[in-house]
């Protein structure tokens, strides 16, 4: 069996590190994220189509700040508005 040079033994000396790891550190915004206010009469949960993260409106005039990247989709909706 051909030993290549010693290849496994530098591959198994390198230290595991997880790809989450490596993505937190070099994740950074390229913009801030968007406040919007619900001017619905009811509660109101929306997932963000981007990030995934649910947002839940309880009451009418209610504030929240949504991440940049899903601001685009809720500007869609005609009871959530962009302050």
């Amino acid at each position: 069996m051909c030993n290549c040079g010693d290849k496994r033994e530098s591959f198994s000396a390198q230290p595991f590190r997880l790809a989450k790891e490596n993505i937190s550190k070099q994740e950074s915004k390229m913009w801030p994220d968007v406040h919007f206010t619900y001017t619905g009469k009811t509660a109101l949960t929306i997932r963000g189509t981007i990030s995934g993260k649910n947002y839940r409106f309880e009451k009418s005039g209610e504030r929240l700040l949504v991440d940049y990247r899903d601001a685009s989709a809720f500007m869609q909706v005609p009871v959530l508005k962009k302050i």
